[in-house]
């Protein structure tokens, strides 16, 4: 049984995603914890109804980025995590983070990457006049969403969209492919060559 542990900053509608696939079965995994920056994200009162310990490292009672850093990779340590799965984190991680943790860190981005990376992918793609858009799953590297695709899936973009109405519809298909990603990953079923995430379909939970 692997041991996975969620960054969050807000909401945590995907965090809720993957309580609800460990929960019924989906998942081979437990959830050790969650990790937030914000003390006020809803996540945390998401994580306290199923029982999830959480820990809060608030960026604002740092002097600077570095020791906030390092206070965050002391609690990330400390879950002792086979995955750590970024959920709607809105922090840019360190290059100290992202190494100790290469292979081992997935996040969840509402766009067809590499097409609009960052902030405000669905209004990126609604600006550029984009036919589809959709959402992706990546392992993260030392770039802004930058990292080996695992998953990704498609929506239209319709006429009569607008930032928030296209977000739900993405939001919808990243409910179901983060807990996939999730999944293979528990399941030992993915397999890194350079940039391609390869799916082993012979893997034990094919």
């Amino acid at each position: 049984m692997k041991r996975i542990a969620v960054l969050a900053s807000g909401r945590g509608s995907n965090f809720q995603a993957l309580i609800d696939a460990i929960r019924d079965g989906q998942i081979p995994a437990v959830c050790v914890g969650l990790v937030t920056d914000n003390p006020a994200a809803y996540a945390i009162t998401r994580a306290r109804e199923v029982g999830i310990p959480v820990r809060v490292v608030d960026y604002t009672l740092f002097p600077e980025k570095g020791a906030f850093e390092s206070a965050l990779l002391a609690e990330m340590k400390s879950l002792d995590a086979d995955l750590f799965v970024l959920a709607g984190y809105m922090r840019i991680l360190g290059p100290g983070i992202v190494r100790e943790f290469s292979g081992r860190m997935i996040n969840i981005h509402p766009a067809l990457l590499p097409s609009f990376a960052g902030l405000h992918a669905q209004r990126q793609a609604l600006e550029y006049g984009v036919k589809v858009s959709g959402c992706t799953v990546h392992f993260v590297d030392e770039g802004m969403d930058t990292g080996p695709i695992i998953v990704q899936a498609c929506v239209p973009v319709l006429d009569s969209d607008d930032e928030e109405r296209l977000a739900d519809r993405i939001l919808a298909e990243e409910h179901r492919c983060l807990p996939l990603a999730v999944r293979l990953y528990c399941e030992g079923r993915l397999a890194l060559i350079g940039r391609r995430v390869v799916l082993d379909k012979a893997g034990p939970g094919a």
